[in-house]
């Protein structure tokens, strides 16, 4: 049911670190309050999901990585899915994502924030 579900967009990369943390805040708080989130990873925020790299992003010097804040989006139950098109972008292969990670196409991205009772942007 559409009240029910968030869309996050992430289009912020690597090259804008402050940007990269609050995304997987808000969708780990919504998941608490019972919403179903899926965050869509398209232009250079699918760079967060190559292995290792959001580990080495830190919005916040001495702070914690984006892929902390990623890990505990997941462990919250928050669904990654990553823009096929971005991955050919940044010449990356599946193999190359966290596990985590569903491939789709931008039709996708559509249809979710159709199903949707809230889009947000990063």
């Amino acid at each position: 049911m559409a009240e029910d579900k968030i869309l996050i967009i992430m289009t912020s990369g690597p090259d804008t670190p402050r940007r990269c943390a609050t995304p997987f805040f808000f969708a780990t708080l919504a998941t608490a309050m019972d919403y179903e989130v899926t965050m869509f990873f398209t232009i250079d925020g699918t760079l967060l999901l190559k292995k290792g790299l959001a580990d080495n992003v830190y919005p916040k010097e001495g702070g914690q990585s984006a892929g902390q804040f990623m890990r505990e989006a997941i462990e919250a139950g928050v669904k990654i899915t990553a823009c096929s098109a971005s991955l050919e972008l940044h010449d990356l292969k599946p193999e190359d994502l966290i596990p985590e990670a569903q491939i789709v196409g931008g039709a996708t991205m559509w249809q979710l924030a159709e199903e949707s009772k809230t889009v947000l942007t990063f």
